[in-house]
């Protein structure tokens, strides 16, 4: 069957995520229209064909467990000159995120494996870029802010072509969102 590259994602819902995303194309990053506006969390992976059964199956119930949470993005962050991405900061839903990811990429789970890097929720918005870029990235959405009730999370592959497309949406176990709220970020993800 052969492998495939998959990953775990939230993404920024609309109007936002197809601003981020033409501004990320705006500031000439090559790969800005073949991979939504997301927040990762589990990152490009490369799996046997046959596991994706399994792994949409870990999926479900990671996204059971879970609950809707409040997602705030706020201002610019960079992860340089450890690696070149300018990035828009998750400043509310991060501690939901880490739970989710560490959920996603279980010992215990099809998807299991360390990350290059210690998990940072973020989205970015240039990689790889000239330097020039990057600052002009990192200045032009230091002010940019957008929040939206997170529901859920999606399973995207990569194509042979670059371009990363959703197989599957996993919704949240509940359906009540809480407000958005600095206390909710000290809360707990899981189910009581």
């Amino acid at each position: 069957m052969g492998t495939v590259t998959i990953g775990v994602s939230i993404a920024v819902p609309e109007p936002h995520g197809s601003l981020l995303q033409e501004r990320r194309a705006g500031f000439g990053d090559a790969a800005a229209h073949g991979i939504p506006t997301h927040v990762t969390l589990l990152p490009p992976t490369e799996v046997d064909a046959s596991l994706l059964p399994a792994i949409e199956a870990h999926l479900v119930e990671v996204a059971a467990s879970g609950r809707p949470f409040p997602m705030r993005l706020s201002g610019t962050g960079t992860f340089r000159p450890l690696s070149p991405v300018v990035f828009v900061q998750v400043v509310e839903g991060a501690e939901a995120c880490t739970w989710l990811q560490k959920q996603v990429r279980d010992a215990s789970g099809p998807v299991a494996r360390e990350l290059q890097f210690p998990y940072h929720p973020h989205v970015t918005v240039a990689h790889g870029i000239d330097e020039a870029s990057m600052d002009r990235a990192f200045e032009a959405l230091a002010d940019y802010e957008a929040e939206w009730p997170c529901t859920g999370f999606a399973l995207y592959e990569q194509g042979a072509d670059g371009v990363w497309r959703k197989l599957r949406e996993f919704a949240f176990g509940g359906a009540v969102v809480p407000p958005q709220a600095s206390h909710v970020e000290r809360g707990s993800i899981p189910a009581s």
